[in-house]
């Protein structure tokens, strides 16, 4: 289960775009006429005046599940998921629909709310992208389903407009940052795809807070994008990028000083024991950084290393 959060102003679009979709149904609603999309478009209006200072009084929710858990998803769970869901993320004491869609292979639901409540205070967004994640995680867990592949497991060729490009600068610079170790390189390899390349500075100063990445007249953010595009996530694997290969080439250079065997015939004892002790620190070397870097040993050998002080 996943959720997709955003906010906007105008009530009427939001709606239309969702009950005049093929196969969408009104799954549950609270303070609204729901038999009418135009009494549910002038009943959220009349609330939202409460409070007119509020621009975007428009929360519209998308939760998702993986394909697999269709055959447990009816519209009843869906309904009390959705009533859930709000209760965790302290959407409550406003009106609201839920609305299903039944034209995509996996199964969702679009919620709007009115971020206006019943009292004319406002339901605060801010936070709202950890916390999401957070209680997305929570219900995923404690009701059995899948968990989502991430980005690998969207289609593609089903996006459009701003979401298409979105995916298309994630899929960019996921493949061009694992071949670089600059932000210069980065540029560059992006350059070549027509994606710009932009950074954010701190006012009056040099210190770089962000970047910002574009296609066209599209610009984004990098951690809009992705979290994993984010400045302070890049930089990070870009400067584990250079520190890699900077201990490929010492790991390199040192090993190609460790004697063959044909080497030591002739040698002392004291001089082949140190030089198979060089070696080994070196490989030794090698396998901590195979964990400091994500290497793939497995968890009971990570453990062992972990009890004598390696890797730590």
């Amino acid at each position: 289960m996943i959720g997709k959060q955003t906010s906007g102003r105008s009530f009427g679009g939001c709606v239309r775009y969702l009950l005049q979709r093929e196969l969408a149904c009104i799954l549950d609603a609270d303070g609204v006429r729901a038999h009418d999309m135009a009494l549910i478009i002038h009943d959220f209006n009349i609330q939202r005046k409460m409070n007119p200072s509020l621009g975007k009084a428009v929360g519209h929710l998308i939760l998702s599940w993986s394909k697999d858990d269709l055959d447990k998803l009816t519209p009843a769970k869906l309904t009390e998921h959705a009533r859930e869901y709000m209760q965790k993320m302290k959407i409550a004491d406003t009106q609201y629909i839920v609305v299903l869609h039944a034209d995509r292979e996996h199964p969702h639901i679009h919620i709007v709310y009115n971020r206006v409540n019943n009292f004319g205070k406002t339901i605060s967004d801010s936070n709202n992208y950890k916390h999401n994640v957070q209680v997305c995680k929570e219900m995923t867990l404690k009701h059995g389903y899948h968990f989502g592949e991430g980005k690998k497991g969207v289609n593609r060729e089903r996006l459009k407009g701003k979401e298409q490009i979105r995916y298309f600068l994630f899929d960019a610079i996921n493949v061009a940052k694992k071949n670089v170790n600059s932000w210069e390189r980065l540029q560059t390899l992006l350059a070549q795809k027509g994606i710009g390349m932009e950074f954010k500075y701190k006012s009056g100063s040099k210190e770089i807070q962000g970047v910002s990445f574009s296609l066209g007249d599209i610009k984004m953010k990098g951690s809009a994008i992705d979290r994993r595009c984010s400045f302070k996530n890049l930089n990070e694997f870009l400067q584990n990028n250079t520190l890699a290969n900077q201990i490929r080439t010492a790991v390199q250079a040192r090993t190609q000083d460790i004697p063959t065997s044909n080497d030591m015939v002739g040698t002392t004892h004291a001089e082949n024991t140190n030089s198979i002790q060089q070696g080994s620190e070196w490989l030794d070397l090698f396998g901590e950084l195979g964990y400091a870097f994500g290497g793939t040993g497995d968890e009971d050998d990570a453990k062992k290393r972990r009890k004598h002080g390696i890797g730590r």
